[in-house]
């Protein structure tokens, strides 16, 4: 497993990272699906057996419960990982409402209780989970300087944040990564993060590297989703790709993908990872995992180097996309604005 320093963070860890989020949840517990916790701890051990060392992770998935799981999956084997969790979010259970709250001692007390679910005396990389818009960024970031003072977190950073957001908390202090998505249906990052991470030496880590399942290969034109599942509102983090219009479309051009990946001997999924690794700012690319032979499936994109002609080829591809960013001043595609 091929690995990279993690910015100027001080961490090395594996280019492909475990993103817990699909085996946790948020509020509910099937907001990918069921889940087999048997089947879930086996992809943890997998994966490091895989040489998998990065595992994302948050209190927001699941309450804790992604925490938890974790934990039980690294057994004693907890020290050969790199983990990353979050603050400043969480679930009110008595409101019945998300709770976003980045004040100093908010974060501090987080990042107390995640180090308790996780049974470690050090969080190797702290974030905050979303942007709070009534605490100013001095908090947060007294509150990072804290706790890596008493050594109880390594690095920090942001996830989720707009370039603007992420000026104002480097103007304060300094971070280490950031968290941004970024999957061949969904590029906007290109436009300034990327270069700016890459220009002030932060280490960046993607998720939604499969599309949030699109990429899987394995949905079809009529795919539906369970009532609890995030992705039936069809909206992906802004963009309309999973609209009763436009994931027909997007299926069809996975399914185009897929041939592409086939002739070379991989899996759709294995194609989607080299192309995010193939942008040489990004350190680490997330996917989630919920069985073994998933975690399997995408180690195998890591070492899968695209040749220019199949890079050129996926762009063709990518042009019937609905719903999405182009590299090519970003233009949302004309369907996508007629189903929203």
């Amino acid at each position: 497993m091929e690995t990279r320093d993690l910015g100027a963070s001080g961490l090395r860890t594996s280019r492909l990272g475990f993103g817990m989020w699909p085996i946790g949840g948020t509020k509910e517990l099937n907001d990918y699906g069921s889940v087999d916790d048997q089947q879930a701890l086996g992809a943890i051990r997998r994966a490091l057996d895989l040489g998998v060392t990065l595992f994302d992770t948050a209190p927001a998935y699941g309450d804790g419960r992604a925490e938890g799981l974790l934990r039980e999956g690294l057994g004693t084997r907890t020290h050969e990982a790199v983990i990353v969790t979050k603050c400043a979010v969480h679930w009110d259970r008595g409101t019945e409402a998300w709770v976003t709250d980045s004040s100093r001692d908010a974060i501090v007390r987080s990042a107390e209780i995640s180090l308790e679910r996780l049974g470690r005396d050090v969080i190797d990389v702290l974030l905050i989970h979303v942007p709070d818009p009534v605490v100013a960024p001095d908090e947060p970031m007294r509150a990072f300087e804290d706790l890596k003072t008493a050594g109880k977190i390594r690095a920090s950073g942001v996830s989720n944040f707009s370039l603007p957001q992420l000026e104002a908390y480097r103007a304060i202090g300094s971070l280490d990564v950031i968290q941004v998505g970024y999957h061949l249906f969904d590029r906007r990052m290109e436009r300034e993060m990327l270069a700016y991470a890459q220009a002030h030496g932060l280490g960046v880590m993607t998720y939604g590297s499969l599309a949030h399942g699109l990429l899987t290969g394995a949905w079809t034109a009529d795919q539906t989703f369970t009532k609890n599942d995030w992705r039936a509102a069809g909206d992906s983090f802004g963009l309309p790709l999973f609209t009763e219009t436009n994931l027909p479309l997007n299926v069809a051009v996975v399914d185009r993908l897929k041939e592409v990946a086939a002739r070379s001997g991989h899996s759709v999924a294995q194609l989607a990872i080299a192309w995010v690794l193939l942008n040489d700012t990004v350190s680490v690319a997330l996917t989630g995992a919920r069985q073994p032979s998933e975690i399997e499936d995408n180690a195998a994109g890591v070492a899968w180097s695209l040749p220019p002609d199949v890079v050129e080829e996926i762009g063709t591809v990518m042009e019937a996309a609905a719903g999405t960013s182009v590299e090519g001043g970003y233009i949302v595609n004309q369907r996508a604005t007629d189903s929203q």
